[in-house]
């Protein structure tokens, strides 16, 4: 292992991973608009600015990447955010925006990054994906579009680039505590149970990485013990409304289902 490209890097789950792989002495070259919350000591750090969802300029920005650190054999595809509403909510300019951050950026940077990688003969890609990329539901039809679009990506990718030696992951969060909700109406109750923290992903990736070559890990899925959420302060309501749900009752549904539910 010598060098990881995380899209994405500055916050979240990005942030973790990044925080990870450092600690462990790999090199991180961190994708993201913005730097300025996260800043590590460590000299392995390079940050580039990059709006990922200019997707016209991301050919050229990842060919000058490359050119500079050609010793990349990690590529952590995490760049995104989340908007719920009804379909018709959205304007053609946000449609277009949210899917090109969401979905196109994320196949323009692979392209580049598994044909180096295939030239080098192994590597290792982790795409971040979400259990509503499993099942879509309503007020989430952008972002389920999205997942799921992730999600064939990488399982035809997979299957394209396994034979050259590099190795693709689809990792499938449920609720994750993390700056993903600060512009959201809603976010996972404070419970340690019910929600994944980033350090947990980040701790797969790192595991994963350590497994050998010819280990396959194709799709990982991840949900928190319980499933207990609540709407941020309103000006209607001038407090917090928590919505619990039980474990056994949402087996096989996406929890964001059950905010929408309950606030129609």
């Amino acid at each position: 292992m010598k060098a990881a490209l995380i899209s994405g890097s500055s916050s979240g789950i990005g942030r973790a991973i990044s925080e990870k792989l450092l600690d462990s002495g790999i090199k991180v070259i961190g994708l993201a608009r913005d730097h300025s919350k996260f800043k590590p000591s460590k000299k392995k750090y390079i940050p580039v600015e990059a709006d990922l969802s200019q997707v016209k300029k991301l050919p050229e920005l990842i060919k000058s990447i490359l050119k500079e650190n050609p010793d990349i054999d990690i590529f952590v595809s995490g760049a995104g955010f989340g908007d719920f509403k009804s379909l018709e909510n959205f304007s053609s300019p946000q449609i277009e925006n949210f899917i090109n951050l969401n979905l196109v950026s994320h196949i323009i940077l692979c392209r580049a990054i598994v044909a180096h990688m295939k030239s080098q003969g192994n590597g290792d890609i982790f795409i971040l994906g979400s259990e509503a990329g499993v099942i879509g539901k309503k007020k989430a039809t952008l972002y389920s579009a999205a997942k799921f679009g992730l999600r064939g990506f990488a399982q035809a990718l997979r299957n394209e680039a396994g034979p050259a030696g590099v190795r693709v992951c689809l990792i499938n969060p449920g609720m994750v505590r993390s700056p993903f909700f600060d512009k959201l109406e809603f976010e996972p109750d404070g419970l340690e149970t019910n929600a994944i923290e980033t350090e947990d992903i980040a701790k797969i990736v790192f595991d994963f990485l350590g497994t050998r070559q010819g280990t396959i890990i194709d799709e990982i899925n991840l949900s928190p013990a319980s499933k207990s959420l609540k709407f941020k302060k309103s000006s209607l309501t001038k407090s917090a409304i928590p919505i619990t749900i039980k474990t056994p009752i949402i087996t096989n549904i996406n929890a964001f289902e059950f905010i929408f539910l309950s606030s129609n």
